[in-house]
This record gives structure tokens, C-alpha cells and sequence, in this order.
């Protein structure tokens, strides 16, 4: 380890430090003080601090013989933006770390510091010590919120979290993502494929039970999982206490979830209703929901209650209705019967109990349908329960709309995976189960299709038949064979098969409704009484 390589890793901890000052809330009495904490980490102890004036007008300083370190990812972020005063859909206003962190990656290793593979985790290490304190970050949100209200306040948090790298966005902004079908696709480059919810539960398992689960409030500043820079907000819903979090991955705008602080079971009950509104209520810019609490039906972590949601309506929620209703006892409510592939209904009012009532009327009557001639049984052989609704609430100009997606986790001999789950002529595509999220219209594809879907574009831009290594994608071959008539046009063939995509993820919803025509979803609404209007 010579001088010039450890002069390396000073100039990229000072970087890091002053990034933490201008966009962690980091005190700058505390620097010398977190430096040190940084420093023990390897037993450092030859820093010498640059000149008072080093960091002026925002240059890095740079130790003699050592090599520029990236443009500070945050350049062009004054104060005030960095403190979530701005617009987050402004770009700029974010602030990221991630040139900062492969800069201190690079030159650790190389002074010999540690291994290439245990980057992330000490940059998970130092990115928690450079956070605030939990009580800090809360002490922010509450002070924002008091200022600007809560939807300020959670683009305050949002920006926080991608600034001390919990969020992934420069990761997330990477993922292909388009429109089609009236659909949005996306594939996820960092997600991994759990081709079912058994693999699932097991990727969210924990060793040594503690915490219980991975969604735990526990988590926050866990080591053992690399939760360092893990931040939480307190929420209120229905008196009790619950935390919201943002998703490291997350699928789309702000996707975040709020989780019980208790460890107990998901389900989904009247109660579930009051607590989607009371969330909304505070924070009237983001959509709330909940999978149905079923196995093979969306749920990954069954053990503990949670919802998700966050800052992007997603398709269904804006989805045309098909068919209105009027409820009686209700004036002030109306249903509606969603356009839109899978089976879906639309409580719309503006008074509260009225939303909660009428959904859970729905809800009830699902939960207790059978209909044999179109393979519905609300409980299998053994009595336990198999339909469920998935519940979905925004607040838009008509008021409340709650979104109920009728779900079953039947299977068969034929369907083994599930009945009403993705068919197996579908499974090179997708073969997870459709959760809250893809059933409202936002799909995500795994990673391996970038490659297999480019190498089926090569092949058909030269001409040539489908590939052995990517045969299972033969109905999608011949699907676009005859859409392209020939056509190798390279620009040609990337729509046609963005298209394909958006095509089968319809044909995917359509295999998950309950009910395959509107006709059905009409006959059981109006066996509740409901009036079309």
C-alpha cells in the first residue's frame, strides 16, 4: 500500500463527506467526528486535512499525484434543492451518490483496503454512517410536512433516500420501460426471477429470527441484510401505528410500502379499506393497495401486514368504465365495472363510510362465490378460502375510488401454478404470479429477456429461424414472423416485439379474471342489488 494509493481513499472519504454535508444533513461539527468513525473502519491514521478553503465553490480537493475523482454526482444541486424545496420532477433536483461511491470503491481497492466483492457492503457501511439518525430523518419529514404538507414532504424523503443510495434510481432509471396495450412494460435489470411463490417466501426468509421477517421495522440499520441506510416514516392507520419505506428497487414512481410495526398476518377486511383512505388522506398524491392476502396470488411476505403504493397512477387506475352502477343505501356512491383485461370493479364517492361499506359488500360476496361451469371455488377440498379481492385506493376530483380486483388461487390438474395464474404458453415471458401492481397494469419482466429478446432480434433481422437457445419462445416467434411479413427493418422489429410483449402481458391479465366476460362481472353486481345506471 504506498502513500499515493491511500492519498486515494482520503480524497474520496473527504468527497463523500462533504456530499453528506450539502445533501445528508450531515453537521458539518460532526465531520471530523464521522471521518474518524470512517477511518477506524481500516484503521487509518495518515489523513491530512486539505486547506479550510479546499472545498469552496464546490471543487474537490485532490491529494498530490492523485487521479480526478468523477464530477460530483450532485453538481448543480444548490441547498434549498437538496433539501426537497423543489419539484421532484425536476431531475436535477436529485442528488446522487453513485460516482462518489465507485470513486471510493476503486481507489479502496486498490490501496488493498478490501476486495472487489465487498464493495457493497462497505459502501453500505459508510453511506449509514453518513445518514442521519432515524429520529433525524423523522424530525425532517415532520417539519417539512408541517411547512408544505405531506405530499412535499414524502418528495423531501424520496430524494433523501436516493441521496444516501437506499433507492437505487441511477440503477432503477436503467430498467427498459415503454407503453403498449395500454399497458406499461418494464424489465427489471436487478430484480430477481422467482418463477414461484415458494421460491419467494424462501428469498424473503431470515436466519437466526431476528428480525422476523424482511419488511420488520427492525430492519431499519440492520447490518445483517445491508439495511444501514434504511430510513422509516411513522404512519397512523385506523389508530394504529404502522411506517412507510421506499423500495431499494422499486417498480415504479416513489414505489414504496407501509408496513405494519407489529409482525402479524397479512389479510385483507373492512378494516383494510379504513386504513388505504386514512392513508390517501394524508398523502393525496400516491395510490395505496393491497395483494390479496393468498398464497400464489401476488404475495411474497404473507407473515406481515403490509400495503404498497406510491407516486404514479398506474394503468387501471385510469382505465374507462365499462359499465356504472348505483348502490342502494348509497346515493352518494356509484360502482363501476372497469375496461380493462383482468376482473376489476370502481367504488367511486366522496364520503368515506360510503367507500368502506360498498367495498366490503363486494368484498364478502367474492369471498363466498362459487361457480363451477367457470371453475370458481371459493374454498378448495379442505375448506380453505381461495378467492380474495386485491383493493387499490386513489383520491382523484370525483373523491375516493377504490379499485377492487377479484382474485382465486385455485389450481388444477392442468394448472398446477394456478388456474387464474399466467398459462404456461406464457412462461418464457413471465411465470412469477401476478401481484397488486401487474394486475393494475404495470408489468415486471425479468432481466435474462434483454438478451433472449435480443437474440431473437438479431435472428430475425438476418433472416434466419428461431434460435435453439431461445426456442421456448416459439409462439412469440411465429406471433412476429407474421407481423413482420418479412420485414428485417432493425427499428421495425424492436416495435414488433415491444408490441408482442404488451400482447402477451394482456393475454396474461386475461388469464388471471375470474370473470372472462364483462357479462359475468354484470350478472354478480347485479345479484347484490346494485342498479345499472
Amino acid at each position: 500500500m504506498t502513500a499515493a494509493n491511500l492519498d486515494k481513499v482520503y480524497d474520496s472519504i473527504d468527497a463523500l463527506v462533504a456530499f453528506a454535508e450539502r445533501n445528508l444533513g450531515l453537521d458539518e461539527r460532526d465531520a471530523d467526528w464521522t471521518r474518524n468513525n470512517i477511518f477506524a473502519l481500516f484503521g487509518l491514521d495518515s489523513y491530512r486535512a486539505p486547506a479550510a478553503s479546499a472545498f469552496s465553490g464546490g471543487d474537490l480537493p485532490l491529494s498530490e499525484g492523485a487521479a480526478p475523482l468523477s464530477v460530483p454526482s450532485d453538481e448543480g444541486a444548490g441547498s434549498e434543492a437538496d433539501w426537497g424545496r423543489d419539484s421532484d420532477t425536476d431531475e436535477s433536483a436529485f442528488a446522487y451518490p453513485d460516482a462518489l461511491i465507485a470513486g471510493f470503491r476503486a481507489a479502496a481497492t486498490e490501496a488493498g483496503l478490501f476486495e472487489p466483492e465487498e464493495g457493497p457492503v462497505y459502501a453500505d457501511i459508510i453511506m449509514g454512517l453518513l445518514s442521519g439518525t432515524p429520529s433525524s430523518i423523522e424530525d425532517s419529514f415532520e417539519e417539512e410536512e408541517g411547512t408544505d404538507g405531506g405530499m412535499e414532504a414524502m418528495h423531501w424523503f424520496y430524494r433523501y433516500c436516493v441521496a444516501n443510495n437506499y433507492v437505487k434510481k441511477a440503477v432503477l432509471d436503467k430498467n427498459p420501460r415503454f407503453d403498449s396495450h395500454g399497458l406499461v412494460v418494464t424489465i427489471n435489470l436487478a430484480k430477481p426471477e422467482f418463477k414461484n411463490m415458494k421460491k419467494a417466501a424462501a428469498g424473503n426468509a431470515v436466519a437466526g429470527g431476528y428480525p422476523k421477517c424482511t419488511i420488520c421495522h427492525e430492519n431499519e440499520g440492520f447490518a445483517g441484510r445491508n439495511k444501514r441506510t434504511l430510513r422509516t416514516i411513522p404512519v397512523t392507520l385506523g389508530g394504529e401505528p404502522w411506517f412507510w419505506q421506499f423500495s431499494p428497487y422499486g417498480y415504479f414512481h416513489q414505489h414504496g410500502i407501509c408496513v405494519n410495526m407489529e409482525h402479524t398476518p397479512m389479510h385483507v377486511d373492512r378494516d383494510t379499506f379504513g386504513h388505504l383512505l386514512d392513508f390517501v388522506d394524508r398523502f393525496p398524491g400516491y395510490f395505496l393497495g393491497c395483494n390479496a392476502a393468498l398464497p400464489r396470488i401476488g404475495g411474497s411476505v404473507l407473515a406481515h401486514d403490509h400495503y404498497q403504493g406510491g407516486g404514479e397512477l398506474l394503468p387501471m387506475h385510469k382505465a374507462a368504465a365499462w359499465a356504472t352502477f348505483e348502490v342502494p343505501g348509497y346515493p352518494d356512491a356509484t360502482v363501476e365495472i372497469l375496461d380493462w383485461p383482468g376482473t376489476a370493479v370502481r367504488v367511486v364517492s366522496k364520503n368515506r363510510d360510503s367507500i368502506i361499506e360498498v367495498s366490503d359488500k363486494i368484498r364478502l360476496a367474492w369471498q363466498q362465490y362459487d361457480d363451477a361451469a367457470a371453475n370458481i371455488a371459493s374454498h378448495d377440498a379442505d375448506g380453505n378460502r381461495q378467492s380474495a379481492v386485491s383493493p387499490s385506493a386513489i383520491i382523484t376530483e370525483r373523491g375516493y375510488e377504490m379499485s377492487l380486483i377479484f382474485r382465486n388461487n385455485a389450481v388444477s390438474e392442468e394448472y398446477p401454478e394456478g388456474i387464474f395464474h399466467a398459462h404456461p404458453e406464457f412462461w418464457p415471458i413471465k411465470q412469477e404470479p401476478v401481484g397488486l401492481i401487474e394486475a393494475q397494469g404495470l408489468f415486471i419482466l425479468p432481466g435474462r429477456l434483454v438478451d433472449q429478446l435480443g437474440r431473437i432480434e438479431d435472428a430475425l433481422a438476418a433472416g434466419e429461424p428461431l434460435p435453439e437457445s431461445v426456442s421456448e419462445f416459439s409462439l412469440e416467434w411465429d406471433e412476429l414472423t407474421a407481423a413482420l411479413n418479412g420485414n428485417r427493418d432493425r427499428d421495425a422489429i424492436h416495435a414488433a416485439v415491444q408490441d408482442e410483449l404488451g400482447s402477451v402481458c394482456e393475454r396474461i391479465l386475461g388469464n388471471t379474471a375470474v370473470f372472462k366476460t364483462k357479462e359475468q362481472t354484470r350478472t354478480f353486481l347485479a345479484d347484490l342489488g346494485f342498479i345499472e345506471a
